[in-house]
């Protein structure tokens, strides 16, 4: 029998090696013997969040403040993030950043976090409280004055500390880059075009020496994408009944997807499911990826499914049709299909250099280097849309929804959509900015507004910038 001092180091090493699964059975082992042991109690919640194991994680989490565990405050932050980022519970995350401040009222992280739970649920003087808050307790963090700055029209004043705030002594790569994108934000709304362009320019610049000067590997992604193409070459097989799929929501990151979700979400038989991370989540699972699906045969996919099924039920538990609005799953419509041949999926389309252009204006992930650069973002574009070519001639029912189309005149563009998804009209998809429903992406504060057209062809008042990046789609 192991002893607690082999379970804590075996714990640690698979901990390590980023096996969640192992190290949390390793945890529970431990535990069944050291109950009293606070911190492996929050070990075990982090590694059951890792799993997918969303409730276990809430559950350690309750017994590790019972046990006492230190920083409790950090407990309730994370329990926070389980509720609203994987099961959309913002009350009850609300009540615990509420908890947390009762026990540590200047603590940042919550403050931060109160902040965004409130722009989620499209609360802006919520929010704007919050973000106030924080710069009571922090006056030169970055993230709570560009959020702040984020969230109404530009005015001189928050130009001008922004601006300040760039050049004050101290600041770091990842500090200018928050600030960088703040910045451009607010002078594209003056319409201080070159600025805007010269600030986005250096906001992504900071954003790259913040990531360590990370790169994309154009003949990489080429690669990858060429593995997609040989794993799947042919459509799969469907199966009776196969109802269980959601609605899968996919594309060019700013393409219209949250728009799309949000509309759906006004319908009384349609749950949004938000940005979920199970398709990328699984495909980490599978390695190497994809070609690991061709070697693992039916049983693979079988299990593959099972595992999104569960998973799926947890976040959204008890919802008879759920979108999975995750943009980048584009790259995975393979497996989706393999395990879900029936499976509905909307393709949210938008005019190319409208599409690039509002990547590079956003603070996206480190492990997206394509958005740091416009011709990058290019190549990604064409690799994109060789990908989206070889999925749509395996699969011709996929549904394109043109961004630009459905905020031009929505009504027939909506009957369509539903129409796909099988779904009667109903007057409430065309009131979706009024939903309560959590917005978790860059798009929080547009689907709180009635449709515009302000957004299509955007890119022409950058056009003098956009010499390289029209060659380069030119080339691709």
């Amino acid at each position: 029998m192991d002893t607690p001092e082999q379970l804590i180091a075996l714990a640690s090493q698979l901990r390590a090696q980023g096996r969640p699964v192992e190290a949390a059975a390793a945890y529970r082992r431990l535990l069944a013997l050291r109950p009293e042991l606070a911190d492996s109690w929050y070990n075990l919640a982090l590694m059951e969040r890792a799993s997918g194991r969303f409730t276990a994680a809430l559950e350690a989490y309750d017994q590790a403040l019972a046990k006492g565990v230190s920083g409790p405050e950090e407990v309730r932050l994370n329990k926070a993030v389980i509720h609203a980022d994987d099961l959309a519970r913002h009350d009850l995350a609300q009540a615990e950043l509420e908890a947390a401040l009762a026990v540590a009222p200047g603590y940042l992280p919550a403050l931060l976090n109160l902040g965004n739970l409130h722009e989620d649920m499209g609360r802006k003087v919520e929010a704007r409280a919050a973000y106030e808050r924080a710069l009571a307790v922090a006056p030169d963090d970055a993230v709570a004055l560009a959020r702040l700055a984020g969230l109404g029209r530009a005015d001189p004043d928050t130009i001008d500390r922004v601006r300040a705030a760039i050049a004050a002594p101290g600041r770091t790569d990842a500090d200018r880059a928050e600030l960088g994108y703040a910045l451009g934000k607010a002078l594209d709304q003056t319409e201080d075009y070159d600025a805007a362009f010269a600030a986005y320019s250096a906001a992504n610049a900071a954003a790259r020496a913040a990531a360590g000067g990370a790169r994309y590997d154009q003949r990489a992604h080429e690669a990858f994408v060429d593995s997609l193409i040989a794993t799947f070459p042919e459509p799969a097989v469907p199966t009776v009944g196969d109802t269980a799929a959601p609605v899968f929501i996919c594309g060019m990151f700013r393409s219209g997807s949250t728009l799309a979700e949000q509309i759906l979400a006004g319908h009384s038989r349609v749950t949004a499911g938000g940005e979920l991370g199970l398709i990328p989540a699984l495909a980490g699972r599978l390695r190497p990826y994809p070609q690991s699906l061709a070697a693992g045969g039916p049983e693979l996919v079988a299990r593959a499914r099972a595992l999104y099924l569960d998973a799926l039920a947890t976040a959204r538990p008890g919802a008879t049709l759920v979108t999975d609005k995750r943009p980048d799953n584009f790259l995975h419509i393979g497996l989706i299909k393999a395990m879900f041949p029936a499976a509905r999926i909307v393709h949210t389309v938008r005019d190319p250099l409208d599409t690039i252009l509002s990547n590079w204006f956003l603070h996206l992930d480190a492990s997206m280097p394509h958005a740091l650069d416009l011709e990058d973002m290019a190549h990604w574009h064409s690799q994109y849309r060789r990908l989206m070519a070889h999925w749509k001639a395996l699969y011709p029912d996929i549904l394109d929804l043109d961004y630009d189309g459905l905020v031009r005149d929505p009504r027939p563009a909506i009957e369509g959509l539903l129409q796909y998804l099988g779904l009667d009209w109903e007057e409430a998809v065309l009131d979706f900015h009024k939903a309560d429903t959590g917005v978790r992406t860059a798009s929080v504060w547009q689907v709180r507004e009635p449709l515009y057209v302000r957004s299509s062809g955007r890119w022409r008042n950058y056009e003098k910038h956009l010499a390289s990046l029209l060659r380069a789609l030119e080339n691709g």
